[in-house]
């Protein structure tokens, strides 16, 4: 959702008088509400992999009276194309995917090599059928890099120049609405803020280890930092092992916010320290110093888009692997990524 907001900027610029919904699951209107592009989000009211045909039709339905002129589809699914042909949306563009053709009357082919990143391919969607495409993605050039990524390895820089200028996913955030967040959850910010995302849902191979996290937050306490600990209801029991093992440094606050209050305490933080996860682009998309620790994954698809996002990875031959556990058994791609090396890349981060 955070990539899809580039999408609505572009479309916003291509059509001055734009009136933009998003029908979306319910757990990210959250995201939608701080995006300004937006007018409304819609609830999308089906579950992951539910077809309910009959109550497709009739959702669908129920649209036509708002008289869209484009349905713009992003997931590949059949069933995601579904509720725009129901609604009887005249042009209803998007990829081809699984047996679309009829639902889409703009499909679209994807060349995965020229649109490299995730939001290449949905700004390819806002352009006109049969469009060239354009990268955002523009490799060998330093002027201007997001994020900067950081080489640490012994197979080189992962160098990307990603020019997006006013394009960038930037989420608004209430002054009042993070002051009313903070005070509910018993917070200050008297003291700089160092807030750690330390959940990555697809697997542990994506998570720095948990005594990483507590010996971080040891020395950035030392440094003058309050650390929070930010993720779900999931990550709270390894958020209370990082808290216990910091000796009570890190506050454990997984699991005790909603989305929108997670977006205000990362509003309100001075640095980031992020697993590759939703969180980290919503702290990117925020413009907070950050640094995207990676490990299984790789940056090369949904990279975290805002120039004060670092991506570090020791860039391993064994990485990226894209496995939910390491199947080699050592997980050094995470293990040798120590507490001090990362706390010389918050140093770094800080005097840029």
């Amino acid at each position: 959702m955070i990539m899809a907001q580039t999408l609505f900027k572009r479309l916003h610029e291509r059509h001055p008088n734009l009136i933009l919904d998003v029908l979306a699951p319910a757990w990210t209107l959250a995201l939608l509400q701080h995006m300004p592009e937006v007018n409304e989000a819609i609830a999308l009211p089906f579950g992951h992999g539910e077809l309910k045909l009959l109550d497709r039709y009739r959702f669908g339905k129920s649209l036509r009276a708002r008289q869209y002129d484009q349905a713009i589809v992003l997931p590949n699914s059949l069933k995601s194309a579904l509720i725009p042909f129901f609604a009887r949306i005249p042009q209803r563009t998007g990829f081809v995917g699984e047996m679309r053709y009829g639902l889409l009357n703009d499909a679209r082919k994807l060349d995965k090599q020229a649109l490299p990143l995730m939001v290449d391919r949905f700004c390819q969607l806002a352009k006109p059928a049969k469009s060239p495409p354009t990268p955002l993605l523009h490799r060998g050039e330093t002027a201007i890099s997001v994020p900067p990524f950081v080489k640490l390895g012994p197979r080189g820089d992962l160098n990307h120049g990603l020019n997006l200028g006013q394009l960038s996913p930037r989420l608004h955030v209430e002054e009042s609405e993070q002051h009313t967040t903070l005070h509910k959850l018993g917070l200050t910010a008297d003291k700089p803020i160092a807030a750690f995302c330390i959940g990555a849902e697809y697997g542990p191979a994506k998570r720095w280890p948990a005594s990483y996290f507590a010996e971080l937050g040891k020395i950035l306490t030392g440094n003058g930092y309050d650390i929070w600990l930010i993720g779900s209801s999931k990550d709270a029991e390894i958020g209370a092992s990082i808290e216990q093992s910091s000796g009570g440094l890190c506050h454990n606050l997984c699991g005790k916010t909603n989305l929108s209050e997670a977006i205000d305490m990362l509003a309100a933080s001075d640095l980031v320290v992020s697993n590759d996860s939703g969180l980290m682009h919503v702290a990117a998309a925020l413009d907070k110093p950050m640094l995207a620790l990676y490990g299984s994954s790789s940056p090369g698809f949904t990279p975290p888009l805002s120039d004060k996002a670092r991506v570090v990875s020791l860039n391993l031959e064994c990485s990226p692997c894209f496995e939910r556990e390491c199947p080699l058994g050592h997980f050094n791609c995470m293990m040798q990524l120590t507490p001090e090396r990362v706390a010389e890349e918050i140093e770094k981060l800080r005097s840029s």
